[in-house]
């Protein structure tokens, strides 16, 4: 048993551990699912395509923003969102990577269970 993360996450795994955390929940799940491929969308849109609150919304939306899923442009007042696949398909590169080199598990052990 490793027991050197029973306290803390190493230093690297913790932007893994934010996308993931924030991917977690369904509300942002389902905000993520509202964009088209390349699509902007404003807060304005977003509320009014979910029954929530605009705070509600708002608060989603920093998660993930800050987990670095979201990014936001502003145009004048307007706060406009887009996706960055990039951090998530990350995360997911990384966590590969640690199931393939430090559990020892290879592609072809995975296909065979």
């Amino acid at each position: 048993m490793r027991t050197q993360y029973l306290h803390s996450l190493p230093p690297h795994w913790e932007p893994i551990a934010a996308t993931f955390a924030a991917m977690g929940d369904t509300t942002r799940q389902r905000i993520l699912l509202l964009f088209e491929p390349g699509e902007e969308l404003s807060i304005k849109a977003i509320t009014e395509a979910l029954p929530l609150g605009r705070s509600t919304i708002v608060h989603h939306l920093a998660v993930l923003e800050k987990a670095g899923i979201l990014s936001v442009r502003r145009k004048g007042r307007l706060a406009l969102y887009a996706v960055q696949h990039g951090a998530v398909l990350a995360a997911l590169e990384k966590l590969h990577t640690f199931i393939n080199e430090e559990l020892g598990i290879s592609s072809a052990h995975q296909r065979k269970h």
